[in-house]
């Protein structure tokens, strides 16, 4: 048995969905397919693939053997790449992942100029506020925003961003400038889900103990957009990222109320799977978006 070549058709038949649309893909015959696969699995002495008649799905021990594969194959095309001399020319797809409002309003003018730096390098970006997993969505890096659980993964910290407090200048004008969590407590609010588990915020004072504030909602929405923009409008006072507001702080439709109750920031980074070498296409855009993101970041601290 050829193991690279039983390789490749494994991760073709994953990446397709089906045996019959990875022997289309391959342009060899189906039972070619299935016979590598299942020789793969008897080499191995475990099932890595489960199959019904409506779809397939990877196994425990299939998903681990899968990213490992697929971490061969790429150290194969880039060692290849190398000795044919295009190792200082990086190309391919690169998969990204972020969060839904800063994906929008930072991931992607990087990319724009990331593409335009690298003419060879397709990327695709998926943006979701879900912390996608990153082998079993096949994506190459990805953008999380907060403290990272112990895992393999190699982080690369990019900045900071807070927790504000912000409400529109008539609002304070019609109920007056909150000093206290009391006063924060008295005022109508906007609540963006994400950031008001339970309907409560969580404020710390400078003697650095925690009080949680219950906050009357007057709209509770499931987007940090729209609870921005709810609070420019003067609807209530809302609690969002200081990336999600920024705009509105610096043209004035919004104001950051008691930064001395802010939680401490949340870390930001970019994460992607550990390995040996990284690809060339990894390589490049961690140096190129770990600046420029860090430059963003560092605008709006």
């Amino acid at each position: 048995m050829d193991r690279l070549k039983a390789m490749s058709i494994l991760v073709q038949v994953v990446d397709s969905g089906s045996f019959s649309a990875a022997s289309r893909t391959l342009g060899i015959p189906l039972a070619t397919v299935s016979r590598q696969v299942t020789e793969l699995e008897t080499h191995l002495g475990t099932r890595l693939l489960t199959r019904t008649t409506r779809k397939l799905a990877l196994t425990d021990a299939g998903i681990a053997y899968l990213a490992s594969a697929r971490r061969v194959l790429e150290d194969i095309d880039e060692a290849e790449r190398t000795a044919a001399g295009e190792f200082h020319t990086p190309r391919g797809a690169l998969n990204l992942t972020a969060p839904v409002c800063f994906g929008r309003l930072h991931t992607l003018p990087v990319v724009k100029d990331f593409l335009a730096a690298y003419p060879q390098i397709s990327v695709g970006l998926t943006l979701s506020d879900r912390n996608l997993h990153l082998m079993e969505e096949h994506i190459d890096m990805a953008v999380r925003i907060g403290a990272l659980p112990d895992s393999s993964m190699v982080a690369t910290r990019i900045g900071s961003v807070r927790t504000v407090l912000v409400a529109s200048p008539q609002l304070l004008a019609a109920h007056g400038t909150p000093k206290t969590p009391d006063d924060i407590a008295a005022l109508p609010g906007v609540h963006f889900d994400v950031l008001s588990p339970g309907g409560r915020w969580s404020l710390t004072p400078p003697d650095g103990k925690p009080v949680d504030i219950a906050c009357p909602p007057r709209l509770t929405v499931s987007a940090a957009d729209a609870a921005v923009w709810a609070a420019s409008e003067g609807i209530g006072v809302t609690r969002v990222l200081s990336y999600q507001c920024a705009d509105a702080v610096r043209d004035g439709s919004l104001r950051i109320l008691m930064e001395d109750f802010e939680p401490a920031p949340l870390p930001v980074h970019l994460i992607h799977a550990s390995r040996g070498a990284l690809p060339t296409k990894m390589r490049v855009f961690l140096d190129f978006a770990k600046t420029a993101l860090k430059d963003r970041l560092a605008a709006i601290a």
